[in-house]
């Protein structure tokens, strides 16, 4: 079993940065792959980015590359997004999750987190 718990998150300015953490329990976080997810209300929620269990791979979705970034520090048991050059559209709650295969298993995240909102006003 894993618990993951967010912090971060608030309201930023159009073209501001915000940071997002992600701290997971067990020992064995390294093993995991990590997601972020987000979710607006009245959309479905939808993939931002992925990384692999090392932390050598990254996969974005087209929507954030180039702007948002993901790594991790499995000596902390957390997982970090940076988020810049935001705008109003990335305004969502933002997920963290975790599944036990590698970031292209067509396996469904797991374990998942209570999501901080992020509001990006214009």
């Amino acid at each position: 079993q894993v618990q993951l718990v967010e912090s971060g998150g608030g309201l930023v300015q159009a073209g501001g940065s915000l940071r997002v953490s992600c701290a997971a329990s067990g020992r064995t976080f390294s093993g995991y792959s990590m997601g972020w997810f987000r979710q607006d209300p009245g959309k479905e929620r939808e993939f931002v980015v992925a990384i692999s269990g090392s932390g050598l791979s990254e996969t974005d979705a087209a929507s954030v590359k180039g702007r948002f970034a993901m790594s991790r520090d499995n000596a902390k048991n957390t997982v970090y997004l940076q988020m810049s050059s935001l705008n109003p559209e990335d305004t969502a709650v933002y997920y963290c999750a975790a599944k036990r295969s590698p970031v292209a298993s067509l396996d469904k995240y797991a374990y998942w987190g209570q999501g901080p909102q992020v509001t990006v006003s214009s």
